[in-house]
């Protein structure tokens, strides 16, 4: 019996985007494919028959980015890793069209749908599901089977599942959460906005990208039959 490789004559796609940034650079195995007009920014990797599609956004700001083997990022996605906050997928994750993911985990066989959100330290155990524009807050952790429900907010750990018109709940929940703390590292004294100090603070990080460099990675040999 003979074992058939999958043959990819252009494993990263015409017209993808390699930024190196921080002195780092995407590395891509040669099964997978980046579709043309997809972003790879920094300490990205992306693992064996990973499929990452048209306008998804994957950039290392800070803290890698992690897909395992047999991913799919749909279009538009974005996937961020951040300090503190590194984004790791596991294997057979699918990421839906639009979602965002930032800092974030999510162990293997998962299924993030089409406008989900998932923040800063979320965990997002083996088999679960986010369904469509879920959001999963900061520090939380949806356990292994769970399913959080079309639009619902995720928060918590354990977990607190609300849906999305108990405000008073969600406003609760929000506020043991620490969202500026978690993600931008700023306090907030009582009757002062964070935001002067939010976005000075991302501003001086974003502008580290005034040194990218864009490039167009070596194209793997493709493989041979193997006995």
């Amino acid at each position: 019996m003979r074992t058939v490789r999958e043959h990819y004559q252009h494993p990263v796609g015409r017209g993808a985007v390699f930024v190196k940034h921080r002195n780092a650079g995407p590395r891509v195995d040669e099964s997978a494919y980046i579709a043309p007009t997809a972003v790879l920014c920094g300490d990205v990797t992306v693992g064996a028959h990973s499929r990452v599609l048209f306008g998804a956004v994957l950039t290392a700001e800070g803290g890698p980015v992690e897909i395992g083997a047999n991913c799919i990022v749909m279009e538009n996605a974005v996937v961020r890793g951040v300090p503190h906050n590194p984004v790791r997928l596991g294997d057979h994750v699918l990421v839906g069209p639009h979602a965002h993911l930032t800092g974030c985990v999510i162990e293997g066989d998962a299924r993030i749908a089409t406008g989900a959100m998932l923040f800063n330290g979320a965990r997002i155990g083996a088999g679960a599901e986010v369904e469509f524009s879920a959001v999963v807050h900061v520090n939380t952790v949806v356990p292994p089977g769970m399913a959080v429900p079309m639009g619902w907010f995720a928060g918590g750990d354990p977990v607190e599942l609300v849906p999305p018109d108990d405000w008073a709940r969600i406003r609760a929940v929000l506020g043991r959460l620490d969202y500026p703390g978690t993600v931008f590292g700023v306090s907030r004294a009582l009757g002062e906005s964070p935001m002067p100090d939010i976005a000075r603070r991302y501003a001086r990080s974003l502008a580290l990208h005034r040194y990218d460099e864009t490039y167009v990675p070596a194209r793997s040999r493709p493989p041979t039959d193997e006995p």
